[in-house]
């Protein structure tokens, strides 16, 4: 069995010679399972740490919220940086034109059309059909006498419905949605191996191809603009903005992906967390009003994703660190969470902290434009499943997804009414 962090800080000396080592490829022993002793030595002994050439790791909370505050000095344009690691391909054309990977100007006029798409009329009326849905999950997993995957029979299946109704993509095509998304997210981590990036590759390819006939068939015969995501994107604004074809299908690429990862991961982390927390869990199941803090606090604590990235534009100093304009930046949104100048006794669970300035959405212009789609789906899906399974119990240690970017669970076995 590999060390973990906590035994890796002993054999090496302690926090300072850990962060003094640290690299993110590879990462140290034990660090997927848990970063979290990594990231304290991080932040106390090297908070703006070198990583690579003109490359460095920021783990403190008011370094990201700056960061993150201003886009004319610290880029989120992936070009310079995506060239060299997905060369001219599917994954360079989808990841620099999704939302999240460009600046302003595009970024804001994107940003705009998605917003409009995502507005709070919209995201209030999903709340029906997620109930609905959660229900129609939790009455099949009733059903079943041997333990369940809270993975794959609950927290994976209610993101791809939800964003899959948003789009009004048919029930009998959405197949193929979960393993596009896992292998165009998978090739982010910050090492690729030849298999991840073919994966990837093929994954745009064929998602996009789809995305075409998709658009023609609803150009052909529009939707209910009130319930269709896709004829309001396609629509567009009332002054007349629109997305180009090209940003049209990589943007609904990036909407299912980004709400069905950092959805799963939300919800699978947090009750992971409830059932490691015993008594947040009875804290939560006995005042059900904790629902959202709850949610905040598992956004927090197991942050779904885990690092960002920016590029320098100019010049600039960050913790005393002098960088050069063009230099990378990992935003270690993970270290970040568990700051202790940002949070009281940080390594605390707790289900009703107030308040709660996470940074698992980002913040500033770049902050996620569906994060209240992903806040809703968490909150339903923990409140009807605690009130229909509270003694739930995990069954053996759960599976980790072996990445660094996203944090998560591919299966966690589960009795949801234990003898």
């Amino acid at each position: 069995m590999s060390a973990v962090p906590g035994e890796l800080l002993a054999a090496k000396g302690g926090d300072a010679d850990v962060a003094a080592r640290f690299s993110l490829t590879p990462p140290p022993p034990g660090f997927i399972d848990d970063p979290f002793p990594v990231y304290r030595a991080l932040r106390e002994h090297a908070p703006v740490k070198q990583i690579g050439e003109a490359s460095w790791l920021l783990s403190r909370h008011e370094d990201l919220a700056r960061v993150y505050k201003d886009t004319a000095l610290f880029s989120s344009d992936k070009k310079v940086e995506f060239a060299p690691k997905f060369g001219d391909g599917h994954l360079f054309a989808h990841h620099t034109t999704s939302l999240v990977f460009n600046d302003p100007p595009l970024h804001t006029r994107v940003r705009r059309i998605l917003a409009g798409a995502l507005n709070p009329r919209a995201v209030s009326g999903l709340e029906p059909d997620v109930i609905a849905l959660v229900d129609r999950l939790l009455d099949a997993m009733e059903t079943k006498t041997d333990a369940v995957d809270l993975i794959e029979d609950f927290a994976a299946a209610i993101p791809i419905e939800v964003i899959g109704n948003l789009l009004d993509v048919p029930h009998d095509e959405r197949g193929p949605l979960r393993d596009w998304s896992l292998a165009i997210l998978g090739a982010l981590e910050p090492a690729l191996t030849a298999a991840q990036f073919k994966r990837g590759e093929d994954a745009v390819r064929d998602f996009l191809a789809y995305l075409e006939t998709l658009v023609a068939r609803r150009r052909a015969d529009p939707g209910d603009p009130d319930r269709d995501m896709l004829t309001r994107l396609i629509a567009g604004e009332r002054d007349g903005g629109r997305l180009s074809e090209a940003e049209l299908l990589h943007n609904c690429i990036f909407i299912l992906n980004a709400g069905h990862e950092t959805t799963t991961n939300l919800i699978g982390n947090a009750l992971e967390l409830l059932d490691r927390f015993e008594g947040e869990r009875a804290r939560l199941i006995g005042e059900p009003a904790l629902i959202a803090s709850a949610i905040e606090e598992v956004l927090r604590y197991e942050s779904p994703n885990q690092l960002g990235n920016r590029r320098t534009t100019a010049p600039v100093e960050i913790g005393g660190v002098a960088m050069p304009a063009g230099s990378g930046l990992t935003l270690c949104i993970g270290a970040a969470n568990r700051d202790p100048a940002a949070f009281d006794d940080p390594e605390r669970f707790d289900v009703a902290r107030k308040p709660n300035r996470h940074l698992a959405f980002a913040s500033g212009p770049h902050q996620c434009t569906g994060m209240n789609v992903a806040r809703l789906e968490g909150r339903i899906a923990i409140a009807r499943f605690l009130a229909r399974f509270p003694r739930y119990r995990l069954e053996g240690a759960p599976l980790r997804s072996q990445r660094i970017r996203f944090r998560g669970f591919t299966s966690i076995p589960a009795r949801l009414k234990p003898v």
